[in-house]
């Protein structure tokens, strides 16, 4: 029991054993048991990072779809964190959303790690101080937040099993401590992860106990990631709520307390923190949720994805000058179909998307802008565009979707509009059907051949005008959850289509084919694959439009098959020929710029041949206005860099994501990102913390202010600028192994031309600590630098110290 429950016990009292054990377990995939007897309502949750998409995964409800987190991390911004927290809030007040499962707080300790682009940065201090503006943010709007994945959960290979090894030095100062900053803000709730730590899997853990508990004083719920919780011994750890629900690992607790195998006082432990969460979020009689300050999301969207964008090389040729440009000629299949989030449970369905090409198009009105693909990039079928599909039954546009059960009958139907098709919780009867029916009239925009067909994770059959077109069982790859149904494989046909004369689309895909690992879900997608068939003259007409205009912008960027939830990446190279058409280009046009749609780092073997690199993340849905805005200089990319990016896969000191028998070892210790690079000597394409803006800057002094510095810097350009300033402790004696430098704080400061600032930035004894059974400040003196980047640092001083417990 916590002091902050003890109000709540004669609630408690008056449950039987049955109704507190249903209660720390859900009612079903998104919410938890009602109990109206004490003036309990369900509490729905749902997955949310970067967005909230609420208890259906449905095109008819959409979202407002953030920038991804590594492009929030990029603006290095408090503010900007406190605010993306705030307006996640309002979505999910919007949608009747009590607790969003986010923010994703796993370092980037490899730049394979599947989920790379779900989480901040491979630094804790980045990360943790983003993490606790977040979770401000969207708590005094009085929506829980849900730190994760608790903890060392940074890949996801062999993620439901895998042992991750790692010495309580670098769990302590790495991979915890953004968690303790969650913490220190205030978490209502945090997730356990699947993975085991040192042989114990996470919902078991003594780690939910301590530190989390008896040294944080956490007294918010930990609910499992979704199946996470494996056996009754997590009724005696610290696991409060087992989701889904109802759990099966949980069916016998009632039993197990009454032949006393379980102890009833740990049952009662979880349901006053379950009440306690229940009165924080309104869902309790009497507790009134706190208000939501009133937002524009969209336009937040937009600022945040501008405040993220990192202009990584610049030969002086942005800002482009939109009045003196006659002809652009933009490039690659990312700047017509935008990635705007990273695939699995985080994707969330916008209303409406702007692509990069929408918004040059728009930015440079009086300019000839020309579009060419360059490059496919795409892999399996994308959904049939709505304007082109007309529902058979209603005459609107979208599909006929329809649930049969083995003798044909219909037990549920629904019209929708799109083809991509997730449930994952809702009304439909997946479980009850045999037989999913998708029906739609398409009409082309082109005469051709087309290849047409299906994604998923079982047997399917598509029929064109009644012929049976595709028949198969597509091949899935791996077991894990987000291979066969967050992302699954492809079957296709050619099938000759005429411009504006329709088609009559009719796919069947067999339930019971389908296994899953959760019951009750299903995806589905009918669509068309691109057609790569002529790579060479792709590349070639978007050379000749390149040679033919002013400048040239290439949109490059992953598929969903690169980065999602589900599985790790096996390399960091641009899918498709994407390489080979930015050589192409920039050889036909000095005045090339290239604009990279990814969420985490890839390879650029070009980039010191073109004029410009900006890294625009996964934008969200304003990507294409605020990467217009970047481009033109209405708005300065306010970027940098939240992960080293290495010019090579080989050179990056820490990569490994695949477990030996079962256990992944962190052998590098406290040595990631950053840290890694220095102590290997080794130098990255782009360094932690870099970034170029549109002005230049003096870095003018540095001086100690109490537990902190003070920097002073001038904008030393024509126009106002943004700057991050970054600073790193080193101590180069010492008696511990220890980076060689690290970061300890930073601030973001704003300028106009010719104006002179200053940044203070408070730095505890807790940064200079390390861990050895408790936190210890090593006596003698720190040199603390400041500047641009971990590269970059004009600024020093010096700090000395007492040994101290920190």
């Amino acid at each position: 029991m916590t002091a902050s429950t003890d109000h709540l016990l004669p609630l408690l009292e008056r449950l039987s054993l049955e109704e507190k054990v249903s209660l720390i377990q859900g009612a079903d995939f998104w919410t938890t048991v009602p109990l109206p007897s004490i003036g309990l309502r369900a509490m729905t949750l749902s997955d949310g990072p970067a967005g909230v998409r609420g208890p259906r995964w449905d095109e008819r409800e959409p979202s407002l779809n953030l920038p991804s987190a590594s492009a929030l991390a990029a603006s290095w911004d408090d503010d900007i964190a406190y605010r993306y927290g705030a307006v996640a809030a309002a979505e999910a007040r919007r949608k009747n959303v009590d607790v969003v499962l986010g923010p994703t707080i796993n370092l980037h300790r490899s730049p394979l790690g599947g989920r790379h682009f779900e989480c901040f940065s491979e630094d804790p201090e980045l990360t943790g101080a983003l993490a606790e503006a977040y979770v401000r943010g969207m708590q005094d709007n009085g929506v829980a937040a849900t730190p994760k994945h608790y903890v060392a959960n940074d890949s996801e290979t062999d993620r439901f099993t895998v042992d991750v090894r790692v010495d309580e030095r670098a769990l302590r100062e790495l991979y915890l401590a953004p968690f303790e900053r969650a913490v220190s803000a205030g978490a209502w709730a945090l997730m356990s992860a699947y993975n085991s730590v040192d042989g114990v899997t996470m919902t078991e853990n003594d780690l939910l106990e301590t530190p989390l508990n008896s040294e944080w004083g956490f007294d918010g719920i930990v609910v499992s990631d979704w199946t996470a919780v494996r056996s009754l011994d997590a009724i005696s750890a610290a696991q409060d709520l087992a989701m889904p629900g109802p759990a099966p690992a949980w069916a016998d607790v009632v039993a197990a307390v009454r032949d006393g195998r379980l102890n009833e006082a740990d049952v009662d432990r979880k349901v006053l923190r379950m009440l306690l969460l229940a009165e924080r979020v309104g869902a309790l009689d009497g507790a009134t949720p706190r208000a939501i300050a009133p937002v524009d999301g969209v336009a937040f969207t937009r600022e945040a994805e501008i405040e993220g964008t990192v202009l990584v090389r610049n030969e002086g040729i942005l800002p482009l000058d939109a009045a003196s440009l006659r002809s652009v000629a933009v490039i690659g299949h990312n700047a017509r179909d935008a990635r705007t989030q990273g695939g699995g449970s985080a994707t969330v369905l916008p209303e409406r998307i702007t692509s990069p090409l929408d918004g040059i198009r728009a930015a440079l009105a009086g300019a000839d802008v020309s579009y060419s693909l360059g490059a496919i990039v795409q892999e399996g079928v994308a959904e049939l565009p709505l304007a082109r599909m007309q529902n058979p039954v209603t005459g609107e546009p979208g599909a006929r979707v329809e649930f049969l059960d083995a003798a044909g009958t219909v037990l549920f139907a629904e019209d929708r509009r799109a083809t991509a098709l997730v449930w994952f919780g809702g009304d439909a009867p997946v479980t009850a059907s045999s037989t999913l029916v998708v029906r739609t009239r398409y009409t082309p925009e082109e005469s051709g051949t087309i290849l047409l067909g299906f994604a998923g994770g079982g047997h399917a059959r598509v029929f064109v005008d009644g012929r049976l077109v595709v028949d198969d069982t597509p091949i899935i790859t791996g077991t894990d959850l987000g291979a066969a149904f967050l992302n699954p494989p492809s079957a296709t046909a050619p099938v000759a289509v005429t411009a504006g004369e329709s088609i009559e689309i009719r796919a069947e895909f067999l339930m019971g084919s389908n296994d899953s690992a959760l019951q009750g879900v299903f995806s589905a997608t009918v669509g068309i694959a691109p057609d790569d068939s002529d790579p060479d003259e792709l590349i070639a007409r978007a050379v000749a439009a390149a040679a033919a205009s002013d400048v040239a912008i290439v949109v490059v960027g992953t598929n969903s098959k690169v980065e999602s939830e589900g599985y790790d990446r096996t390399d960091l190279n641009l899918p498709g020929r994407q390489d080979d058409l930015v050589r192409a280009v920039a050889a036909a046009n000095p005045r090339t710029v290239v604009v990279v749609n990814a969420g985490s780092p890839v390879v650029m073997p070009w980039r010191d041949d073109v004029a410009a690199v900006v890294l625009g993340w996964f934008g969200g849905q304003e990507f294409g206005a605020a990467l217009a805005d970047v481009l033109t200089g209405e708005a300065e990319p306010g970027g940098r860099l939240p992960t080293s990016w290495p010019a090579a896969l080989a050179d990056v000191p820490v990569t490994g994501v695949t477990p030996t028998d079962g256990t992944l070892t962190y052998d590098e210790s406290i040595h990631i990102g950053y840290r890694a690079w220095l102590r290997a000597g080794a130098t990255p394409a782009y360094a932690f913390g870099h970034g170029l803006g549109y002005t230049t800057w003096s870095w003018d002094s540095i001086e100690a202010d109490g537990d902190g510095v003070v920097v002073t810097l001038t904008n030393t350009g024509d126009r106002a600028g943004k700057q991050v300033v970054q600073v790193y402790a080193e101590r180069s004696r010492s008696d511990v192994d220890r980076p060689v430098r690290w970061l300890v704080g930073f601030a973001v400061v704003r300028a106009e031309a010719g104006q002179t600032v200053t940044a203070r930035i408070t730095i505890p004894e807790r940064r200079l600590a390390h861990w050895s059974g408790g936190w210890v400040v090593e006596p003698g003196e720190f040199t603390l630098h400041a500047g641009a980047s971990v590269g970059e640092l004009p600024l020093q001083i010096v700090r000395a110290t007492a040994e101290v417990a920190a």
